[in-house]
């Protein structure tokens, strides 16, 4: 499965969906991971961290959103993000 990790855009809103760790732990099973770039930052985790256990970054929202199978997110999606959702 390719799964993306985007940035949260909700106000205040500092998590991210998924730790480094979990990262690795999707990697070790077969999956492809696509976080966001600075998705993590704050929360203490650099984007070195997410390709250190094969993670690939990607710039934009947009690039996420255009090339997961799975969205993971801390919080639902708000409006902004409503028009990057691919049907089914």
């Amino acid at each position: 499965m390719i799964i993306g990790i985007p940035k949260e855009i909700k106000d205040n809103e500092s998590r991210v969906g998924m730790t480094p760790s979990g990262v690795s732990e999707l990697v070790k099973r077969g999956h492809s991971v696509y976080v966001q770039h600075t998705a993590g930052e704050n929360s203490g985790f650099q984007d070195k961290e997410y390709e250190a256990v094969g993670a690939k970054i990607l710039p934009a929202i947009e690039d996420v959103y255009a090339i997961a199978e799975m969205i993971v997110k801390v919080k639902e999606p708000i409006q902004p993000e409503y028009k990057l959702i691919k049907e089914g």
